[in-house]
């Protein structure tokens, strides 16, 4: 029997696309911002609320532990569509900025009441770091999917570059070495003062982008913009098997899975990392906050450059990836001294942690456009499920030693280059496919 000729779809792209896009990548800004609130300001923390380094460590340890329902949302986002997710999402980020701003004198109970904040806020981090490709096929045409999922993803951590700016620019540091006019009242209440003063804020920017995502936030389009975003996906148990089946899929997903792991937890600490070689808060806040920024630019722009020229996303793979192993080992070297006898200046700390920000943040957008191609049918908000999953479990480890080995950080440095290898080492071991693209190109001509 001759199979009947289906008729090309077109598809239908909307303007208001670009506000779902926009409270989408605000809400991502936030949850990001918010988790690294106390990396940045740790020799601040410990003094006004005694934070031990345990703590320090365990404040940023509740972004991967959040990750242990990210199943959940990954079915939600299937079944339920985005707006209920989303306003799930948004609304613990409420309650966990609320949290840590309830005023109580007893240390300890306050101490308790921040970290079930962080802890509510790393809840959200399934859906801001899961979501964009599915918002990007939902409403993107598919010479604009790589951009939108740029953005609405590297968002996030554009949130946490602004920590390390807030931070240490508002917040004086114990030994005085703060940007402020009010260096000289450098006491311990005017320091916890400034703390409440960046807590109040997150929380009422987080209550602002919630109502606005529950004022308007639909889940998608009255019509689809690509044959793609039409089309019949995998349920939920059959994804999980064609994922866990396919060989190519994992081989890929730990490429993304450790080295971005590694670095996130590295960066979440970084002012811990960069202490013991003499470099101030606000310098180390200023080394992360543009190792980010230049990440999530070249991102849009890698991006961007991909939705032009199509098919060449291992290409760009292994050129971001060779960087990142080339910085993060000049970074590591610079830091033993005693050994290599390398300058260690601020401007060796500053240009080789940037590069590293700029080849592995940029290379997060790519990744996941080329996860759901590789396993096209499987829904995308699955898919970037299961290997940010990965990615915060290789996190959750990494820092968890940390928790214990906090005294001493060369074989923390030495997981960046050894990550960003192995990762250079399976990318070119991949063989890629674009079945999504060949969907979307062949079927609507």
């Amino acid at each position: 029997v001759p199979v009947p000729r289906l008729a090309p779809l077109s598809g239908r792209v909307y303007g208001r696309r670009w506000l779902v896009l926009l409270l989408f990548s605000l809400l991502g800004f936030a949850q990001g911002l918010v988790w690294n609130s106390w990396g940045p300001i740790q020799n601040s923390a410990r003094l006004a609320f005694g934070f031990s380094g345990w703590d320090i460590a365990l404040l940023v340890f509740w972004g991967p532990i959040g990750f242990a329902p990210c199943f959940f949302f990954m079915w939600l986002m299937d079944k339920k569509g985005l707006r209920v997710t989303v306003l799930l999402t948004s609304s613990l980020m409420v309650l966990g900025a609320g949290l840590r701003c309830v005023p109580v004198s007893d240390l300890e109970i306050r101490k308790k009441l921040i970290h079930g904040g962080q802890l509510l806020n790393g809840l959200a981090g399934p859906t801001v770091m899961n979501a964009a490709p599915f918002l990007s096929t939902t409403w993107f045409s598919p010479d604009e999917r790589a951009t939108a999922t740029a953005i609405a993803s590297l968002l996030n951590y554009l949130g946490a570059a602004g920590a390390f700016l807030v931070g240490p620019l508002v917040v004086p540091s114990p030994n005085g070495s703060s940007h402020l006019l009010l260096v000289s009242q450098s006491s311990t209440e005017h320091i916890k003062d400034r703390i409440e003063a960046v807590l109040y804020a997150e929380f009422g920017m987080v209550s602002l982008i919630f109502s606005a995502a529950l004022a308007y936030f639909p889940s998608r389009p009255p019509f689809p913009p690509s044959v793609a975003a039409a089309s019949q996906r995998l349920s939920y148990r059959r994804s999980f098997c064609r994922l866990l089946s396919n060989f190519r899929f994992l081989m890929i997903a730990l490429a993304y899975a450790i080295p971005l792991g590694v670095f996130s937890g590295w960066s979440g600490v970084l002012d811990l990392i960069l202490t013991p070689v003499h470099v101030s808060q606000v310098d180390a806040g200023w080394i992360g906050f543009w190792s980010i920024v230049g990440g999530c630019v070249v991102g849009i722009a890698m991006a961007r450059f991909a939705d032009f020229i199509r098919g060449m996303l291992k290409f760009i793979l292994l050129l971001l990836l060779s960087g990142a192993t080339l910085a993060s080992t000049w970074f590591t070297l610079t830091c033993l001294t005693s050994v290599t006898h390398l300058p260690l200046t601020t401007a060796t700390l500053y240009t080789s942690c940037i590069l590293l920000g700029i080849f592995l943040n940029s290379s997060v957008p790519i990744f996941f456009e080329l996860f759901v191609e590789t396993v096209y049918p499987v829904p995308e908000g699955i898919t970037c499920g299961v290997v940010t999953f990965l990615s915060n479990v290789f996190m959750g480890v990494l820092l968890f030693f940390l928790t214990f080995y906090h005294t001493e950080f060369s074989w923390f440095n030495w997981c960046l280059p050894g990550s960003c290898l192995l990762s250079l080492l399976l990318i070119l071991c991949f063989r890629e496919s674009y079945d999504r693209l060949y969907l979307d190109v062949v079927v609507s001509v």
